[in-house]
């Protein structure tokens, strides 16, 4: 039976958890997901994992937030005065707003304190600062 190789379209299922064994991704309900070996869609520490797996073929990794989405980076955040923020928008702790920049580009920041004052806001991604852990098997390679 073939191996996976670089190049490869392969077709896997999996759960992602986090340490606390939360489910925060999932094949379960879309099926198969599919992607090109080497084409930088997964991370590539995925990617290495999947080289030399077989159809059928089962396998539980730990990828360490360095080679996930990185550490959580106070740089990431941000602080806007209250007359920064849209009109007759109160902004709600947990809550993500989206933000256009000059350039066009949409940001998605997460509502890390409100106060008098300001708003602080977070744009690190949700799973920085996190080690995600897959059950992944490859069901096809094409």
């Amino acid at each position: 039976m073939r191996e996976v190789r670089q190049g490869d379209r392969v077709h896997i299922r999996y759960i992602g958890t986090l340490d606390n064994g939360r489910i925060f991704d999932s094949t379960e309900e879309q099926g198969p997901f599919q992607l090109v070996v080497g084409s930088g869609t997964v991370f590539p520490a995925l990617e290495a994992q999947l080289l030399g797996m077989r159809v059928g073929e089962a396998k539980n990794l730990l990828i360490p937030a360095a080679e996930a989405y990185g550490p959580r980076l106070a740089a990431n955040q941000l602080t806007l005065r209250r007359d920064q923020l849209p009109y007759g928008r109160e902004p709600k702790l947990g809550e993500r707003l989206q933000l256009s920049l000059a350039n066009g580009e949409n940001l998605e920041l997460l509502v890390l304190q409100v106060g008098a004052e300001g708003v602080v806001l977070d744009g690190n991604h949700p799973l920085a600062g996190l080690d995600l852990t897959f059950a992944l098997t490859v069901d096809a390679i094409d």
